[in-house]
């Protein structure tokens, strides 16, 4: 039946999508409205999204809380946590919900027919059925609650969107961020923080939270998008029968409004927390509202003066910023997403007298910009940058369906008409490459950027000790609170604080949990993806050929052996990667040859990587990761070999400048992904690859850059010759291995570019060094500016003699989504946890944004204890290994497939090992989980443990570690 027929639904508008090879048609449920958007295509990866306009009147983060509650059971799947169900164990290649300023979100895809009308049925039914009306005990796990022991016992809060807001409220820029939109858009929904401002989130009551539900999660308010190969008559059908037919259209003010803009910028300041040796400087944002959604050659340019003037390397602006000493790392760009989008800079490391200069020099520098003029080079680059991009359509992990349907609701969401907007794009760029020819991006600059009062000017400055001001405001609050309670009243809080433990521990019924959609072992494919890999030779180097489809851009890697560096040069080989490709090369200035980068290729990105083979020591390989259409392949190599031999590494300011951004850059990681900074830290007592990725992008390689941007001044000739040494050792014909992914007529290609290149590079001897690594068991409290904890705990099996199973894999899936989740999310609070479990040996779990510390800890000492006692029937082991496959099976696209095919190469690794291991996966069952007991004992009886977070909390369990320590 042709889906234009189906007399449930009118057809609005239908046409093809030529940018996203689709039909598309934007359709309306005749009975309710609910809105309908739908990509048909011959992708196979299938997507679904239902979304609601929300618009909070506060900064409770009800419309947060809301996202993670109506996932936790419904009418049709009375389960407590379906969502986790469902992501244990089916076949998604995405699955999750997002709260945004105005919307709400539930996306999911898979590539299984079965399982996507499985997962789709239970989100719908979660959505318009949760069970949050009838348990209120959902609201307080997921959202808060007090919690009390006994009765003469400390009153606290508790809450898994409590705790992960007060860890986004630990990042400064986060602060900053909300802060300058709430300025901007004072008479809106956005002047309040959707996901709940700690302060406020405890004044969110059960009741307002029901009626913010029941008012905007009604079908009249949906926004419900298919992509993919989809049978879409079934799923229209499917949608209206059993959901949007059960209701009556009913009107919903849901409308997003506009801000007025200002006569006059406003300025605001604000404070941060910072401890004694945790102190980031001044920030300073300068912001201007530029656009209206709508308005898609704006939306587009935008992101092409994003790069012009802020992210190519000497961008006028934040070149002006850097040379006028104000910061050490500029940021900022298009901020889209809303319906009123803003172009901000943001500078960090500042002081606070320059909040006047930070102002002038950016708008001196645009005022001479839009008289002078944009270098035409660079609006090329930036237009081919962007044009690139949106013609390849690679969102590494995340299904290109998805994103497609994030980007459609940037325009969908504030107009019924416009939801094709974002996605025809093509004509919009060809008027964009006219326009450059003449000054519509300097008219742009002056319309929007100059001669436009409708800003803010923000400044947040550190204060030493904010973090525990807070927590004593809290603990105070709360003390205050308690002492008001009648004995009862604490008793009452005493026995729900119980109760809630209780409900949090008891299973759902066997029962309940059959009620979720399954696939069975019998839907998983046995065969293992395989290897694109062909070993080939081009003048005496190895190439590694992937070879596939596609569309005529080629992926070409040049992988270097850096195993020459001893452990000293190690992170200078790091700092080599940040340098090259921002740095002049040959003829080029380091502006002009990220702007020759951009016109001809998709990207030349230096990086590397440390690897366990096998057998042997760890190894690590350098590598230059390019791609390009055919056409352009000679002309990216030869790019990349002015990168690797002419590069200036000694360019005094603007070595100094690359120090000083990566440092900055890199100190905000360690905090904002505590989990893999201790993860990283930890592994270092122990393993030595651990070792090695720590002194190379970790906490060591954070120190090293301290100091060498503390000394600069005296130690600048020998970083400069210690960047030139490891740079001539490294780019050696000995030590390079070739991968390339495209078709045999890109290989052709390949081999006239690669020509020059090889013979050119030095050919020497290649020695190994001798490393020597100094394991030390650490186990550091690290005390950073923060509310929360991030609780890393890390060994190595292959210690005890113990080799790698499959059923590891399948141990992993059981912990992220049941032992560890069980205790430190639900229980515990934190907002996520995971495992890990290597081929190497070496293992982690983790905690993210966790109120605790030693009870994590005590967590994780009791695994073995969870393992003996662990017995579960064939169909919740089903979904415990179809879980791991979906890990293992998530759909790649050529670039991918090539990065896989070459780290298994790198690695040692073979199809028959990756078809053993598959099997292994597939035939688990309890016994084999219950025989990995030994596993678990020897991973913990290293007993590294390495903790990142709030310095009273670290200090109160000083007991658990050796160090305690800043970061």
């Amino acid at each position: 039946m042709d889906i234009t027929k189906i007399p449930q639904y009118e057809l609005l508008e239908h046409h093809y999508v030529r940018e996203l090879e689709s039909e598309g048609y934007l359709m309306r449920h005749k009975k309710t409205g609910a809105r309908v958007f739908i990509l048909e295509n011959d992708d196979n990866n299938k997507v679904f999204n239902i979304a609601f306009r929300t618009v909070p009147t506060d900064s409770t983060g009800v419309a947060h809380i809301i996202e993670h509650t109506v996932l936790c059971g419904s009418d049709r799947y009375p389960v407590k946590d379906p969502f986790v169900e469902l992501a244990k164990g089916s076949l998604n290649t995405f699955l999750n919900a997002m709260t945004y300023s105005d919307k709400t979100m539930y996306p999911l895809a898979s590539t299984n027919d079965k399982d996507f009308f499985n997962l789709m049925s239970v989100y719908m039914d979660g959505v318009f059925h949760p069970n949050i009306t009838k348990e209120r005990k959902i609201f307080e796990q997921e959202g808060w609650h007090y919690e009390m022991d006994s009765p003469d016992g400390e009153l606290t809060y508790n809450g898994v969107v409590y705790n992960e807001m007060k860890g986004a409220f630990s990042s400064a820029d986060e602060i900053l961020g909300r802060q300058v939109k709430a300025a901007l858009y004072p008479d809106t929904t956005y002047a309040y923080e959707s996901g709940g401002d700690p302060e406020f989130i405890t004044d969110l009551t059960y009741e307002s939270y029901l009626e913010f539900y029941h008012t905007y999660y009604h079908p009249s308010n949906s926004y419900i998008y298919l992509y993919g190969d989809l049978d879409m008559e079934k799923a229209l059908n499917w949608m209206d029968h059993e959901y949007l037919s059960h209701y009556e259209k009913k009107e919903i003010d849901s409308a997003v409004t506009l801000q007025k803009p200002f006569n006059k910028m406003k300025e605001i300041s604000l404070c941060y927390a910072a401890s004694e040796d945790d102190d980031e400087g001044t920030y300073f944002t300068w912001s201007k509202v530029v656009s209206n959604a709508l308005d898609l050659e704006k939306y587009l340019a935008f992101q092409v003066l994003e790069y012009v003037l802020l992210d190519a390397p000497g961008a006028p602006l934040k070149q002006a910023l850097l040379d006028a000493g104000i910061g050490v790392d500029i940021y900022g760009g298009f901020e889209d997403g809303i319906l009123q989008p803003s172009f901000e800079v943001t500078t960090k490391g500042a002081r606070q007298e320059q909040r006047e200069v930070f102002v002038e020099t950016i708008e001196a520098t645009l005022r001479k910009l839009a008289e002078e003029g944009l270098q035409k080079r660079s609006l090329l680059a930036g237009l081919n940058s962007l044009q690139f991009r949106l013609k390849e359509g690679d969102f590494g992990r995340w299904p290109k369906g998805l994103m497609y349907g994030l980007d459609l609701f940037d325009s969908w969401l504030y107009d019924d008409n416009a939801a094709f907007l974002l996605l025809e794009t093509q004509d919009a760029m060809d008027e964009l490459y006219k326009k450059a020819e003449g000054s519509y991006f300097e008219q742009l600059i002056k319309e929007c950027l100059i001669d436009n009062s409708f800003g803010v000017v923000a400044m947040a400055v550190p204060k030493v000790g904010l973090d525990a001001e807070n927590e004593e405001k809290t603990a105070e609050k709360l003390r205050v609170y308690k002492d008001s309670l009648s004995k009862e009243e604490i008793e009452e809080i005493v026995r729900h604080t119980k109760e809630l433990k209780e409900y949090q521990e008891t299973p759902s019924t066997k029962e309940e949990l059959e009620t979720i959609p399954m696939l069975t072992r019998a839907d998983i494919k046995r065969d293992v993806l395989p290897l694109y890999n062909e070993e080939r030779s081009m003048d005496g180097v190895k190439v590694l050929f992937h070879e596939m489809s596609t569309k005529k851009i080629g992926y070409l890697e040049l992988v270097f052996d850096a195993d020459f560096a001893d452990l000293s040069e190690l992170p200078y080989l790091s700092l080599l990667k940040q340098i090259l490709g921002v740095v002049a090369a040959g003829e080029y200035s380091y502006t002009e040859l990220m702007d020759e980068v951009n016109i001809h290729t998709g990207g030349i990105d230096p990086g590397f990587v440390v690897l366990q083979p096998e057998t042997g020591r760890p190894t690590v390989r350098f590598s230059f990761r390019i791609k390009a259409f055919y056409h352009e392949l000679e002309t990216a190599v030869n790019l990349t070999a002015k990168m690797m031999y002419q590069s200036d590494l000694a360019n005094e300011k603007r070595l100094l400048e690359i120090i000083g951004e990566t440092r900055s850059q890199l100190y905000e990681r360690l905090k904002s992904a505590g989990h893999n900074t201790s993860i990283k830290r930890a592994s270092s007592y122990h393993s030595e690859s651990g070792y090695l990725n720590e002194i190379m992008t970790g906490i060591s390689f954070y120190e090293f850059l301290n100091d060498l941007y503390d000394h600069f001044e005296e130690r600048k000739g020998m970083i400069i010759e210690k960047l030139r040494a490891v740079s001539h050792q490294l780019f050696n014909k000995r030590a390079l291995l070739v991968s390339f992914t495209a078709d045999k007529e890109g290989y052709d290609v390949l081999e006239k570019a690669m020509d020059t290149l090889i013979r050119q590079m030095p050919d020497e001897p290649f020695v190994k060094a001798d490393w020597n690594m100094p394991l030390e068991k650490k186990n550091e409290g690290i005390c950073c500016a923060s509310q929360i904890q991030f609780v890393g705990r890390t060994g190595n099996y292959k210690d005890a003699g113990l080799p790698f199973r499959g059923s590891l894999l399948v141990l992993q899936n059981i912990l992220n989504y049941d032992y560890l989740w069980i205790r430190l999310r639900v229980k515990g609070g934190a907002y996520g946890c995971m495992s890990g479990f290597g081929r190497d040996g070496d293992c982690y779990m983790v905690s993210y944004l966790d109120p605790k510390l030693a009870e994590t800890n005590e967590v994780y000492d009791k695994l073995p204890e969870y393992l003996e006692q662990f017995d579960q029937d064939e169909r919740s082991m089903d979904r415990y290994v179809i879980g791991a496959i979906s890990e293992m099976d998530i759909p790649k696209n050529p670039a991918a497939l090539g990065v896989r095919g070459l780290t298994a190469y790198l690695s040692g690794i073979t199809r028959e090992q990756l078809q053993k291991e598959r099997d292994e996966v597939i035939d688990t069952d309890a016994k084999e989980i219950r025989a990995l007991v030994p596993y678990a004992k020897a991973v913990l009886s290293n007993n590294c443990l390495c903790v990142v977070g709030n310095e009273n909390k670290i200090k109160e369990n000083s007991s658990l570690f050796t160090t305690v320590r800043s970061l």
